[in-house]
């Protein structure tokens, strides 16, 4: 792991992250993609509310990688993954740092969905 270039050229540049203790879903037309009581709220100036998933709360079968990759100063290299589930193909609907910057150590391995590009992806935090 490293330090992020974006914390460390632009440290005014809010990305908090906050351990949720409810229970949060993701749905799409009533299946159950992601639930967990372990999601990590990310809140970057800038940008909506995001939650990180771990894996095993999240039902990877409805999930096939893809070449997208994208990078964010303050987070790192962020891969793809495509959302097939209900008759809906949603494109790069999920991603995850797999290996990112120390500052952001705890999202690694995690998914995060993109609901904002997709709203018929749910995203539900408590009852």
């Amino acid at each position: 792991m490293s330090r992020s270039p974006g914390h460390s050229s632009n440290p005014e540049h809010e990305v908090r992250e906050t351990r949720l203790t409810d229970v949060v879903k993701v749905r799409i037309e009533g299946l159950t993609l992601a639930e967990s009581e372990d999601v990590i709220r990310v809140d970057e100036e800038g940008h909506p509310p995001r939650y990180y998933f771990p894996r095993s709360d999240v039902r990877m079968e409805t999930l096939n990688p893809t070449e997208t990759v994208t990078h964010c100063p303050f987070k790192g290299k962020a891969t793809y993954f495509d959302v097939n589930a209900q008759g809906n193909h949603l494109k790069d609907a999920v991603w995850s740092y797999d290996t990112p910057y120390d500052e952001h150590a705890a999202l690694a391995q995690r998914l995060a969905f993109d609901a904002d590009k997709y709203p018929v992806l749910h995203i539900q935090v408590g009852d």
